[in-house]
Formats: C-alpha cells, sequence, structure tokens
C-alpha cells in the first residue's frame, strides 16, 4: 500500500472509533511507531483535526465527518458474500439490520460495481447444518447479547444443561460470543456457578436482558479462548485407513482434530490432533473393521478396551437370553 492510500485508510480508522492507539495503527499497517507518528502529522498539516492524548490515543474532534466512502469492487464483493454468512449464520434481527447497511453501501456504489453485485447475488450460497436454537419467536439471541455486553447488563436466560439433562435459569454477565462448528456460544459469567461458562445458542429455550448492569471487569473473548485453548490438553493421533472407505469420513474427520493426511497406494494415512482419546477411540470404532491405528499406543488401549468392555456386555446378555 502506497502512502497516499495508507494516509486515506487511517483517515477512516480514525472515524471508525472514538479512539484508535498509535500501536493498533501501527499493527494494521505493520509499519514502525514512528512511522505512524509522521502519518499523523501529515493529516493535521492537511487540516484534519487530530486530537492526541499521551497513553490514550488520537481521535477526531467532534463533529467531523469524512465525505461519502467510495469502495473498491473487491470491498463490495466482500460485503455481498460476508452478507450469505450473516443471512445464514445469525438471528434474523441482525440479518436484517446487516441486509439494510448493505443497500446503504450499494448506494454509493458506480453503476459497473452495481452489477457485478447483482450478477454475483445469486451465484453465492452458504448452507447451514445442524439444529437451529429452539427459541420464542419474537427473540433474536445474537443482537440482544451483542447489546448487552455493549451496554454491560445482565441477562436471565433459561438453558438447557445436556450433561446434567435439566432446564436451569441462569443468571449471567456476558462476555462475548464466538462460532464454533456449526454453533454459537456465549460465554459469559455465571452468578449461579460463581464461573465462566459456555452456553450454547441452541441450548438457550428463553432469554431476557435486564436492566440491572454489573460492574465487574472481565476478560476479552480473545483472551479468556486463548487461556481456555491453551489449557486443553492435545494429544498426536494417527491412523490409516483404506481408500474405498476413506470418502465416507467426509466432515467428521474436522470435528476429531484433523492436521493432514498422507494418499499411499495401501491407503490414506490421516494425522490428528485430539483433546480426548476417549472420543477418538469412539469415533474411530464406527470405521474400525477398515482402518488401523498407527499411534499412539494410549489409542490402541482404549480401543481394546471399549472393545472388551462391548464383548463382557454381550456375554452377558447371551447368558441372560438362555
Amino acid at each position: 500500500m502506497n502512502r497516499i492510500d495508507r494516509l486515506s485508510a487511517i483517515l477512516i480508522q480514525l472515524q471508525s472509533r472514538r479512539t484508535v492507539r498509535a500501536q493498533d495503527i501501527a499493527d494494521r499497517f505493520e509499519i514502525s511507531l514512528r512511522t505512524v507518528y509522521r502519518d499523523v502529522r501529515s493529516l493535521e498539516e492537511a487540516g484534519i483535526p487530530i486530537i492526541g492524548e499521551a497513553g490514550i490515543g488520537y481521535s477526531l474532534t467532534e463533529g467531523y465527518r469524512l465525505p461519502p466512502v467510495m469502495f473498491t469492487r473487491e470491498e463490495a464483493t466482500a460485503f455481498i458474500t460476508a452478507e450469505k454468512l450473516v443471512l445464514s449464520l445469525t438471528d434474523s434481527a441482525y440479518a436484517n439490520a446487516y441486509s439494510n447497511a448493505l443497500f446503504k453501501v450499494r448506494a454509493v456504489l458506480k453503476t459497473a460495481d452495481k452489477d457485478h453485485l447483482e450478477n454475483l447475488d445469486d451465484r453465492i450460497e452458504v448452507i447451514k447444518t445442524g439444529r437451529s436454537p429452539v427459541l420464542h419467536s419474537h427473540q433474536n439471541p445474537l443482537q440482544l447479547i451483542l447489546n448487552a455486553i455493549s451496554g454491560k447488563n445482565v441477562i436471565q436466560l433459561n438453558y438447557f444443561a445436556y450433561y446434567r439433562q435439566e432446564h436451569t435459569i441462569r443468571l449471567i454477565e456476558p462476555v462475548g460470543v464466538f462460532y464454533l462448528d456449526n454453533y454459537w456460544h456465549l460465554i459469559a459469567y455465571c452468578r449461579e456457578r460463581k464461573a465462566y461458562r459456555d452456553f450454547r445458542f441452541d441450548r438457550i429455550t428463553e432469554i431476557n436482558a435486564l436492566e440491572e448492569q454489573f460492574s465487574a471487569s472481565h476478560p476479552s473473548i480473545k483472551l479468556y479462548l486463548r487461556d481456555l485453548f491453551r489449557e486443553v490438553k492435545l494429544t498426536e493421533a494417527t491412523i490409516k485407513i483404506d481408500k474405498e472407505a476413506y470418502p465416507y469420513l467426509g466432515e467428521q474427520k474436522y470435528y476429531h482434530g484433523y492436521v493432514s493426511e498422507n494418499h499411499l497406494e495401501d491407503g490414506v494415512e490421516i494425522q490428528f490432533l485430539t483433546n480426548s482419546l476417549e472420543g477418538f477411540a469412539r469415533w474411530f470404532l464406527a470405521f474400525a473393521d477398515y482402518a488401523v491405528i498407527i499411534q499412539p499406543e494410549a489409542l490402541l488401549d482404549k480401543v481394546n478396551s471399549i472393545l472388551a468392555d462391548i464383548e463382557k456386555k454381550l456375554k452377558n446378555k447371551t447368558v441372560l437370553l438362555t
């Protein structure tokens, strides 16, 4: 990116937030802080009313606005692609808000770019799998949760605890949301458990944001997830499966820590990083007659243990029948 484009991008970034740290600008454009200071000074010399406070960051004088922004064709294409994801992976209120925003983006495009998007509109689709959340029709959890996070509002939710197979009512302080393996997750501090908990959207049966605000300071979702996955112990596992059976693994291999694969003459060797040998072993048994375990030994021991338990139960069943 040349300097003129970078200066324009910095100006847009300054308008996008109340305050922008110099380090944020440096990280985005992969430049030094010294270069950031020089660029900001150039914008000031051009008449842009920038306020800079040591230790806080830069901001634009209240009331200053840029003229309408023109988007490149690549940026506009990115918007319409994102719209397909938003429509499929978020609730109806959030999807409608994004679509309305996209109409405003289209309004400032050149005619040729509008035609370009029109040609692409029905050429991009996102197919969502999995069960939809069982919520009252008037409730849209994502928008409600994001508003509560911003306003630091306590949330009351009815939640189905899968491992205990019971419905509970929780008061929580929302921290953030993330999307993983076809499900949205809410990370929040649960006042009942007095600890941070992961609430899956599809197990929330009712949700309401209360007027009560919490004052506690919680970690960002990025820091929480970084620490969470740092604590997860991953185990390397390698199997080899017959070529004719390999296609039937489908998308399931990604849910069990798929890393890479090597196609050999006598089969496909697949490497995984799994956080549960127990779960991996039970998945492996679904196609064990077409595959072998290369490593680790602990995985083989786990499979043999499960098979021994199955054999024991079958023998007991046979005795009862006779």
